[in-house]
């Protein structure tokens, strides 16, 4: 048994934020399940969104969310974090984070290029060339490895949240900290906590294709509504309009900057569509261009479309996408003389744990913060390059909540009990069950939508749900379980909410409800404990 002054559960942007905010003053453990580099943040391209030029304004970044996110995105929340953009972005480049410099003599904020994406009505991008997660990540984890306050353990996924109902305890559900499956150690740690944090990101996962890593498997969202969470617009799963499609090429994104640098979308006969879908063509948000790709390669019969930047010069290619050019070269396509093939996947889940602006979920003691959490700034959209975002402003302001409070007695906790449960029998269970999952839900669940795909995917998950239940209560956990339960328990929520929602709006779009409510909000879901 183990215990720290604040447990966090992911090691993203989310968690290393937290990690760092916290570690002068707390104890803190940072679990991540497998190497510390390897969250979700870290496949960012794009960059950050943020108040930085002297052209731009609050207004106009809150007004570009709200637009993106089909008027639900809710105004506190968005304020709050557009407001805190500068101070984020001043933070990272203290920490050393090595932006992109203007050589162009374009729109810059203290000699750093800012770029323009979907969405946007200014340049308030911030990057790191076409790889920006990877630059703040790497940057970061060198902080956190050497902070001597914060103890990194790789190779661990968090099994459930320990609680005070798990526990008997006659008093309002709390937080104690997780059980924790040691990987390499093959055993069940008891991490006890003062404050836990969730910090594990989204759920792409759950669908056939992703732009996501393997690790994005809902992990935080299950275990924060077993606890008694609520969980909010799990519906709104972004479906980034551009994934690299070859059969070598496992969930590389193709940047939302290509189009804001003047890509062009085309058909396989080389015809541009976009303009016909929307006035913005390839600037129109990413739902608008997600459907339209989707719209035209049910229409055609084609495997792909192709992004096409080949008529900029060389030279300007390979400096804003150096990364995108040597990936796409090592695949014999070279992106200066032709069109990238590219196909919609899922990338970002807009809904979560309903958070409120310091991170407090339902459950005390308990935190949500980034891709996990509900804030309520994305809407029924996310805003390119508004996640990266979130996750630091929250991170801080969570950390700033949490130092405010004094230490509570800890409960006495038995330690994770295996003597009624034996070793798989057939672990091939495990592996056909995720796979009908992740097919299910992309032809059911996907970017278009009816009334019958939803309760053809709900009465499989149901049947899914019971044997994972039984196969959980009668065997010895590992890795692929933990994350097959989980994944389960996302995906009956993503459908509970897209049943909920009696219009199309965002990145939800029903063929039995085609229009826009006059009125809406978001879809919360409650669970009682």
């Amino acid at each position: 048994m183990r215990s720290f002054d604040t447990l966090i559960i992911g090691s993203g942007l989310a968690g290393m934020t937290m990690a760092l905010q916290l570690a002068e003053q707390h104890k803190v453990a940072l679990v991540t399940k497998r190497a510390l580099r390897d969250g979700g943040s870290g496949w960012a391209q794009g960059g950050i969104a943020a108040v930085l030029d002297d052209a731009d304004s609050v207004e106009a970044h809150i007004r570009d969310t709200q637009v993106a996110g089909g008027d639900i995105c809710d105004e506190a929340a968005t304020r709050f974090i557009v407001e805190n953009s500068r101070a984020a972005i001043d933070w990272l480049i203290a920490m050393g984070v090595p932006f992109t410099r203007d050589s162009h003599g374009e729109t810059s904020y203290q000699g750093y290029h800012l770029t323009r994406e979907g969405g946007h009505s200014h340049r308030r991008i911030i990057h790191a060339a076409d790889a920006t997660g990877a630059a703040v990540i790497d940057t970061l984890a060198n902080k956190v490895a050497a902070h001597p306050n914060i103890t990194v353990l790789e190779e661990h996924i968090a099994v459930d949240l320990i609680t005070s109902q798990k526990l008997g305890r006659d008093e309002a559900q709390r937080c104690y900290g997780a059980y924790v499956y040691d990987k390499t150690g093959d055993r069940v740690e008891t991490m006890l906590a003062q404050h836990t944090v969730l910090a594990t990101g989204g759920a792409g996962k759950v669908y056939l294709y992703t732009t996501n890593p393997d690790v994005a498997t809902g992990d935080g969202i299950a275990m924060g509504w077993r606890a008694g969470c609520r969980v909010a617009n799990m519906e709104f799963i972004q479906f980034h309009p551009t994934c690299l499609y070859h059969p070598h090429a496992k969930s590389f994104l193709i940047t939302e900057a290509v189009r804001g640098e003047g890509g062009i979308l085309r058909l396989p006969d080389g015809t541009r569509f976009m303009p016909q879908h929307d006035e913005r063509a390839e600037l129109a948000p990413r739902d608008i261009v997600a459907r339209a790709i989707d719209f035209e390669m049910k229409k055609g019969g084609y495997d792909c479309v192709y992004l096409d930047i080949s008529y900029k010069p060389a030279a300007f290619v390979k400096e804003h996408f150096p990364t995108i050019y040597q990936r796409c070269l090592e695949l014999g396509i070279d992106i200066t003389k032709q069109g990238i093939p590219v196909v919609p996947a899922a990338h970002y889940t807009c809904g979560g744990l309903v958070t409120d602006l310091s991170g407090r979920t339902d459950v005390a003691g308990l935190y949500g913060i980034g891709e996990v959490a509900y804030t309520g700034l994305h809407g029924a959209n996310r805003l390119a390059s508004n996640s990266l975002l979130e996750c630091m402003v929250l991170g801080k302001a969570a950390a700033a909540e949490i130092v405010t409070h004094a230490d509570i007695p800890l409960p006495k906790v038995p330690e994770w009990d295996e003597s009624l449960v034996t070793d798989a029998d057939e672990e091939v269970v495990i592996a056909h069950n995720w796979d009908e999952l992740r097919r299910f839900m992309w032809d059911y669940v996907g970017i278009v939508r009816t009334n019958k795909r939803l309760e053809r995917a709900q009465h499989r998950i149901q049947l899914l749900q019971s044997e994972i239940d039984e196969f959980y209560r009668n065997f010895r956990v590992s890795n692929d379980l933990i994350e097959l339960r989980n994944l389960v328990e996302t995906a009956a929520l993503i459908v509970r909410c897209a049943m909920a929602r009696k219009e199309s709006r965002g990145l939800h779009f029903s063929r039995d409800y085609p229009n826009a409510l006059p009125d809406s909000g978001p879809t919360v879901l409650e669970r009682e404990v």
